[in-house]
């Protein structure tokens, strides 16, 4: 009878974290950023069909990076399981971190006992009645639950995103500095990127009931401001001159 091949449990550990780092990073990034009136949700998602932001409740969001199958089950799980505490209990008793706590159990049973982890990051953002009250509660692969401080990165180059944004993020901003900042740290100095590049969502305290609203390519275009014009697009100076002059 031959022996099973032995693996040291702490070398299983870092080989399935080495395996959904590189799953992850190999994704566009998504950026939460604190506002005066509530939380930004921008992502770098030309689709518009596959979202990377969602809603899970009245004041809740979601946002996922790395394998949409994955991460859309977790969106999926939550939405049931916030629809069903609401309706047991009451709307007010739905709370994010019972929530991203549910998310930390299920992500971290999948990394410690299956042979393959979940290449996904999660955010589960919630807009307080007061900006005290916000939340921005950070899942990575392994379970592992970081409460973030007016703003959040996941994905892709996330050290390079946090980085621009300790730069650029001041508390307090309008809706539409807080989304230049987003999109400006999305980029960095060699990028540009335009509406159709971007999936943006907010959840707004001042609304009544739900506070999530998804913005549309024309709204983040205007908050965005007009495009710097090309030089194609700038006239030439000599065909201003009347040749007759």
């Amino acid at each position: 009878m031959s022996m099973p091949f032995y693996v040291a449990v702490d070398q299983q550990m870092k080989d399935r974290a080495d395996f959904a780092q590189k799953g992850i990073a190999r994704g566009r990034s998504l950026v939460a950023v604190e506002y005066g009136a509530g939380v930004l949700l921008c992502a770098e998602n030309p689709s518009r069909n596959l979202h990377k932001i969602s809603e899970i409740y009245d004041r809740i969001g979601f946002g996922g990076v790395g394998r949409y199958n994955e991460y859309d089950q977790l969106r999926i799980a939550g939405i049931r399981h916030a629809d069903l505490k609401g309706f047991t209990y009451s709307r007010d008793d739905v709370d994010s971190q019972a929530l991203a706590n549910l998310y930390a159990q299920i992500m971290g049973q999948i990394f410690t006992h299956e042979t393959k982890p979940l290449e996904v990051e999660i955010l589960v953002a919630a807009v307080g009645y007061r900006p005290e009250g916000n939340r921005l509660f950070h899942i990575r692969f392994d379970g592992s639950v970081t409460d973030e401080d007016g703003f959040a990165v996941l994905g892709g180059e996330a050290e390079s995103i946090r980085e621009r944004l300790k730069t650029s993020y001041a508390a307090g901003l309008e809706l539409g500095a807080a989304l230049e900042v987003a999109v400006a740290a999305l980029a960095g100095p060699e990028r540009t990127l335009a509406a159709a590049d971007l999936e943006v969502a907010s959840l707004d305290r001042m609304s009544e009931g739900r506070c999530f609203r998804r913005l549309d390519d024309d709204e983040v275009a205007g908050l965005l401001g007009p495009a710097p014009a090309s030089a194609a697009s700038v006239p030439d100076p000599s065909a201003l001159i009347d040749p007759e002059a």
